[in-house]
């Protein structure tokens, strides 16, 4: 890996973050699966350490959070007593998103609890410049992580989403239809008009068609957390810095104040890779 040319690792990555697998990246690149792993999980963590120096001081007004599912070498339901339940099973990628700029400000890897919604928390609140309005769903974490956190210094609501029985039949795999959504106020003085998680619910759609890993009904999963880490990093990484959003005509890091260009794919990843 250490040998591969600043292209061929630009040309291996942008087959990665467009949603292609490591087996299908290494067919078109000609370029061996461990390789790619390695340089994946390389340019995954430069990515975390890019998003940790560069997402400081925001000028968020507005903050939407959402939870994705994903899962790590075998489905929650065949996990057993003797694996680590830390690291196989259920990963839920904690997100969150300025709906102005449409920046992802902070992510977490983790199991959906406290412990994960209380850290993936506090690292937000660490990443702004002023107080902000929070819109989350009902997940009842979102309310103690955000006190930890915030304590008084936040504007929060939460957008609670009422859905129809289970659908059957050849809909099975269709979402459930919301039959109504009720807005409650939880801390401060939120604006009930922009209480809400759609555009945050949007950007998880992305993140399933971005990270092949996240595809639903498919054998594509990550075998080991730490690949399943640095593929969301990764993901994260490329969409505020490099990918143009078609709302906003530009970077989200651009449209946030981040960054004054507009990176192309070969800076990215000279900056997350040896």
């Amino acid at each position: 890996m250490n040998r591969l040319s600043l292209a061929r690792r630009t040309q291996i990555i942008n087959c990665l973050v467009e949603g292609n697998s490591i087996r299908s990246t290494e067919r078109m690149t000609d370029t061996h699966r461990d390789t790619v792993m390695r340089l994946m999980v390389e340019a995954g963590e430069g990515s975390k350490a890019l998003m940790d120096a560069e997402m400081r001081n925001l000028p968020c007004r507005r903050v939407q959070v959402d939870e994705i599912w994903g899962f790590v070498a075998k489905k929650q339901r065949w996990v057993k007593e003797g694996d680590d339940k830390a690291a196989v099973g259920d990963q839920w990628t904690f997100v969150a998103l300025d709906p102005d700029t449409k920046l992802v400000p902070s992510f977490r890897v983790g199991k959906r609890d406290l412990g994960t919604a209380t850290a993936f928390m506090c690292d937000l609140s660490e990443r702004l410049a002023n107080r902000v309005q929070l819109s989350s769903d009902a997940l009842r974490a979102y309310v103690s992580a955000t006190e930890e956190a915030f304590g008084a210094d936040v504007d929060y609501g939460q957008a609670v989403k009422f859905y129809e029985a289970d659908p059957i039949g050849p809909g099975r795999y269709s979402p459930p239809r919301v039959v109504r959504q009720e807005k409650e106020t939880i801390t401060g003085r939120p604006d009930e008009a922009h209480i809400s998680t759609s555009l945050i619910e949007r950007q998880n759609l992305t993140m399933r068609m971005s990270i092949r890993r996240f595809t639903r009904l498919t054998n594509a999963f990550s075998k080991k957390v730490e690949n399943h880490r640095a593929a969301v990093a990764l993901h994260i990484a490329h969409y505020n810095f490099v990918r143009t959003h078609q709302t906003i005509r530009c970077a989200p890091a651009m449209a946030a104040g981040v960054s004054r260009h507009l990176w192309s794919m070969e800076e990215l990843v000279d900056r997350v890779t040896a």
